[in-house]
């Protein structure tokens, strides 16, 4: 498999993991083991699993972490979303991160279907 520093979903995902450590460094320390880690956790989880799934053998494996990237795109939503509604981000900054994220899960699709054909 190539290199997954090449990828242009994993560097997009990368960075979006970076404004999310960003942003929920501004939130209230009793969220540290709640909200704040569920949504490092499932953001940082895109890029690794792109970055494992570019280390395994074959189109099928690869496709594997790809879909399973997919699935904490949209946990990654869901959580973005929950901190907008308890007022621990402003509506603008969800706007944008969530943007980003569904901008990342079409191209994980694009990417899915590419290894599936």
């Amino acid at each position: 498999m190539k290199d997954f520093h090449e990828l242009k979903v994993w560097q997009k995902a990368h960075q979006l993991t970076l404004a999310v450590y960003q942003i929920t460094a501004t939130f209230p320390g009793q969220e540290l083991y709640g909200l704040t880690s569920q949504l490092r956790r499932s953001c940082a989880s895109i890029p690794a699993n792109l970055a494992e799934g570019c280390g395994r053998n074959g189109a099928a494996e690869f496709a594997r972490f790809c879909s399973i990237a997919m699935g904490s795109a949209s946990e990654l939503e869901y959580h973005l979303l929950l901190a907008r509604d308890l007022k621990l981000i402003k509506p603008e900054d969800h706007e944008e991160l969530s943007q980003r994220a569904v901008e990342l899960k079409r191209m994980l699709a694009g990417l899915l279907h590419t290894l599936k054909s």
